[in-house]
C-alpha cells in the first residue's frame, strides 16, 4: 500500500516548502494539499492558494507526485481550472494528480456569490463538472454547454505531459458521486462514513459498505472494481484510527483487508488540537515503512 501524505497550505513559504522537500525526502507517494479558499479555524489565519502553491512545490521537489485533495466546482470553472491542471501537469514533468470533489456547504460555497444547491443539485453539477474536465483536458481545443458550465472556444494547448489526461482522484461517499469516479477517475478517496463515527470498528464498517457500494456502481457502469485504486483519507480520526503505533498498524492491515491501494495521512500539526495529524511516534513509524 502506497503512503501519501497531505501538507495543508498554513503558513509562509519557506516554512512549506522546507515541508515539501522533507516530504519527498522521506519517501511519501504523493503531497496533497487541500484546494480551500478558506478552512475552518484556521480562516483568519495563513492560508495559501492552492494551484501557485502546487506550483512552487513542483519546483522544489523532483520526484513526489503533487496534487489537489480536493478541488470542487464551489469556485472552480472546469475551463480554468482544465488550464491550470494542465499547467501544473507540465511544471511537475507529469507528476501532478487531479483530486476533484462535489464541494459542500459554507465557506467555499458562499465565497463567490452562487446561489445555495440542493444536495442532488450539487451531485448534478459535480458530474458535470468532471466530464467538462475530462473533455476539456483531452482535447487541446475543445467546448462544453451544460445546465451549469459553459466553455467557449477553450484552449489548453500543448496539453498534457500526462496522457490522454492528468489523472483524476475523485471523492465519494454516495452513489451518484461514485459513479463520476467509475466513470473518470483512476483513484477513489473516501474519509470514512459521511455521518461520522465513534469508534475504528464503527469506521470500518462505514468504509466496507462504502467499498461494497463503489464494486456495484462499478459494475453498473462496465468497469473492473479493481481497476480502481482506493484511497484512504486519515485525519480527523487522530485518536481511534492512528492515536497510538498499535492503532496505526491495525488500521493499515484493515485498509489492506479492504482492497485499498493507498493511504494518505496529515502532516504533524501538534499546536492545532482541530487536525494535529499522527502523533510523534506514529508519524516516525508511517514513515520507516516508505521506500
Amino acid at each position: 500500500m502506497r503512503t501519501d501524505v497531505v501538507i495543508l497550505p498554513d503558513g509562509d513559504w519557506p516554512q512549506l516548502r522546507s515541508r515539501w522537500r522533507e516530504a519527498e525526502a522521506l519517501g511519501f507517494t504523493t503531497g496533497w494539499t487541500y484546494d480551500h479558499l478558506s478552512w475552518r479555524t484556521l480562516r483568519d489565519g495563513p492560508w495559501l492558494g492552492s494551484v501557485p502553491l502546487l506550483a512552487a512545490a513542483a519546483e522544489a521537489t523532483e520526484r513526489m507526485r503533487l496534487g489537489t485533495l480536493v478541488t470542487s466546482p464551489n469556485f472552480r470553472h472546469p475551463a480554468v481550472l482544465a488550464k491550470d491542471a494542465m499547467t501544473l501537469d507540465r511544471i511537475s514533468g507529469g507528476r501532478f494528480t487531479l483530486g476533484i470533489g462535489a464541494g459542500g456547504t459554507g465557506y467555499d460555497a458562499d465565497a463567490v456569490g452562487l446561489p445555495p444547491l440542493a444536495p442532488a443539485q450539487r451531485a448534478t453539477r459535480f458530474a458535470e463538472f468532471a466530464e467538462a474536465l475530462d473533455l476539456l483536458l483531452r482535447e487541446p481545443a475543445a467546448e462544453h454547454r451544460g445546465e451549469f458550465f459553459t466553455a467557449v472556444a477553450s484552449r489548453t494547448y500543448p496539453g498534457c505531459v500526462q496522457q490522454p489526461r492528468v489523472p483524476f482522484t475523485v471523492a465519494a461517499a454516495g452513489p451518484k458521486a461514485m459513479r463520476v469516479a467509475a466513470v473518470w477517475g483512476d483513484t477513489w478517496v473516501t474519509y470514512g462514513p459521511a455521518a461520522g463515527a465513534t469508534s475504528a470498528d464503527e469506521w470500518f464498517t462505514g468504509v466496507g459498505e462504502q467499498v461494497e457500494r463503489l464494486a456495484e456502481v462499478c459494475r453498473s457502469v462496465g468497469r473492473e472494481p479493481s481497476s480502481l485504486r482506493r484511497l484512504a483519507l486519515i485525519g480527523l480520526e487522530a485518536g481511534y484510527l492512528q492515536g497510538t503505533v498499535v492503532r496505526w498498524r491495525d488500521t493499515a492491515a484493515r485498509l489492506a483487508d479492504l482492497g485499498f491501494t493507498d493511504v494518505a495521512v496529515h502532516w504533524p500539526r501538534p499546536a492545532d488540537p482541530d487536525l494535529p495529524g499522527p502523533p510523534p511516534d506514529v508519524f516516525a513509524t508511517i514513515c520507516e515503512t516508505l521506500p
